[in-house]
């Protein structure tokens, strides 16, 4: 009987795996060196989403950065020099000089400015007075606004905000700053606490108060149930260059310089020109 004839196996080479651990660990390298990039450009954008808001690093600016930090600012106003420019101080600037702030970088004027007087439920700002005062006599727009502590009680700080802050006509409306997320109460709590204050600030001064917040914060947690309100939106995105049409103020960067200030400040532009910012004022 014939045997079968047997067939010889035949392995099959392996392909090498060189090529694969090779592509793979370029794309790993070059997406790590995308996102750390983004991270770090974006980074204040970063931290104001996630509630630490970066402080006046006027001294802390590289050459470079306090050059690219310049143009930006340039562009930006150059862009909308037909809308009325301003800045928002507190303590943390010192002293003022408000004799000296008149423009930013000599050819934009300067017409409104914010300036904290409370945060929380007992905490006064302790240069309110004297930049109330110096605003006044530099015959700037003024408004006020409270820093809110999301882990207090609301109306304890309405109270402080009313009990420090006098409005009068050609003032702006009370401005209302919510930056922090709370740590012992829900967000659904915090939105009831934040009407809370809302309301007896508006039923006290008799005009709706601003709302103050980062983008994203804003869009997140606030813009579903307080969309009535107007609106004050610091966004320090490098890439934008225009104004939501819902936003009435835009804080556009934390790095300007004026004279008369010590430190970088902020810049807000008004979604309109200085006629129509006098006819928000309280009448």
């Amino acid at each position: 009987m014939a045997q079968p004839i047997r067939r010889k196996r035949t392995t099959k080479k392996s392909k090498p795996r060189f090529f694969g651990k090779w592509f793979l660990a370029i794309f790993s390298f070059f997406l790590i060196l995308i996102v750390s990039i983004g991270i770090y450009k974006f980074r204040d954008g970063f931290l104001y989403y996630l509630g630490f808001k970066t402080d006046k690093y006027a001294n802390e600016l590289t050459a470079d950065e306090r050059k690219l930090a310049d143009i930006r600012i340039y562009e930006v106003l150059h862009k909308h020099d037909d809308k009325a420019i301003g800045f928002d101080v507190s303590e943390y600037q010192s002293e003022i000089d408000w004799e000296q702030t008149y423009h930013i970088d000599e050819s934009f004027e300067l017409s409104f400015v914010f300036i904290r007087a409370t945060a929380g439920k007992d905490r006064i700002d302790s240069k309110f007075k004297a930049n109330w005062k110096g605003a006044k006599a530099r015959q700037l727009i003024r408004g006020a606004y409270h820093y809110y502590r999301p882990n207090e009680n609301s109306i304890e700080q309405a109270e402080n905000f009313i009990k420090n802050v006098r409005l009068k006509k050609g003032d702006l409306p009370p401005v209302l700053d919510i930056e922090k997320l709370p740590k012992s109460q829900s967000i659904d709590s915090l939105k009831v606490g934040l009407r809370r204050w809302l309301n007896k600030v508006e039923k006290h001064y008799k005009v709706k108060p601003i709302i103050y917040s980062g983008e994203s914060y804003y869009t997140d947690f606030l813009k579903d149930e307080f969309s009535e309100y107007p609106l004050w939106i610091a966004n320090y995105n490098f890439w934008r260059n225009d104004l939501e049409s819902d936003w009435q103020f835009w804080q556009f960067t934390e790095k300007a310089q004026i004279e008369g200030v010590v430190g970088m400040v902020d810049v807000n532009i008004f979604n309109g020109d200085k006629n129509k910012l006098l006819m928000k004022c309280i009448q």
